[in-house]
């Protein structure tokens, strides 16, 4: 029985290199949020939905009584997560509750479900929560995980970086109000309306619905768009920074892998599956860690 756990367990996660049930769930999954996105936009089109809407909802409950019956699985299952910190069965389907993949999981079908045994949703809201299911792929690719990891890796200049921010929206809101309300009152209303105006121009996106006719505030309003493209930069540049160094760390945690499973000389399977492991975990490509070992390889027939 926990056999058929463990082989259940790898099979709705990521795949490893070779595992064939495995890839065709992935894929299988991976096509049905594709298509549940697909379905849900076309739903939101009035001339479409009268023409194929029963269609539209026919597959919305198979889509859900796939996605109720993954989620359960997943669930029942996941007591053979040999990673978890979690000792006890309980302990480890709780960690599943409750992780970014678990609530989305949760959320991808809990609307639809109350919608269809209870009503009195609001459809366009359910709708909206159903587009939650893109982030279902959060299961296969680790985008999210490399996201964080570079914001938190770099989280003190980040900080400083939205500290000037905040100064730079609450000083150009005040001054362009100072500028623009006696001659505009009904657009720079007050200092927190006037924020709109702020952000809007500091992140470079110029939505022209409100704009200074002062000489004054349109020099504010420049000075206020250099400044954004500035901040916007440095923000920018410390994600795409950190984002490097991951992949250096990655990249030295993967050569320290290969190092170690070359200290004999050979490679056995055992060391290869660990490596490949390793390779999902790290979200490297096949080619890369090929190149690392025939390196490695190369390197160690050198020093004998």
């Amino acid at each position: 029985m926990t056999m058929t756990k463990a082989r259940i367990y790898e099979i709705l996660n990521k795949a490893d290199e070779g595992d064939r049930a495995s890839m065709m769930v992935d894929r299988f999954l991976a096509i049905l949020i594709i298509a549940n996105l697909l379905a849900i936009c076309l739903e939101s089109v009035d001339s479409i939905y009268t023409v194929i809407g029963q269609y539209l909802h026919m597959f919305e409950v198979i889509s859900l009584a796939i996605f109720t019956i993954e989620y359960l699985v997943r669930l029942w299952c996941a007591d053979a997560n040999q990673s978890s910190l979690r000792k006890t069965s309980l302990g480890k389907r709780c960690e599943y509750i409750f992780s970014f993949t678990g609530l989305v999981d949760l959320i991808a079908i809990l609307p639809s479900l109350i919608q269809l045994f209870l009503g009195g949703f609001d459809s366009r809201w359910v709708r909206l929560l159903r587009l939650v299911r893109i982030l279902k792929i959060s299961h296969y690719s680790s985008a999210f995980d490399d996201l964080g990891e570079a914001i938190y890796a770099e989280r003190e200049s980040f900080l400083a970086v939205l500290y000037l921010f905040a100064v730079s929206i609450f000083a150009s809101s005040a001054l362009m109000y100072a500028a623009e309300n006696h001659v505009q009152p009904e657009k720079f209303v007050s200092i927190p309306q006037t924020m709109w105006w702020s952000i809007v121009t500091l992140t470079t996106v110029g939505y022209g619905d409100v704009s200074p006719i002062t000489p004054l505030g349109q020099f504010l309003g420049a000075l206020t768009a250099v400044v954004g493209v500035c901040v916007v930069a440095m923000l920018a540049g410390l994600v795409a920074t950190s984002f490097s160094k991951q992949m250096d760390q990655k990249r030295a945690r993967m050569e320290a892998e290969i190092a170690d499973a070359l200290a004999d000389g050979v490679i056995s399977r055992e060391e290869l599956r660990k490596i490949s492991r390793l390779r999902h975990e790290l979200n490297l490509s096949k080619q890369h860690v090929d190149a690392l070992i025939r390196i490695a390889a190369d390197a160690k027939q050198k020093d004998v």
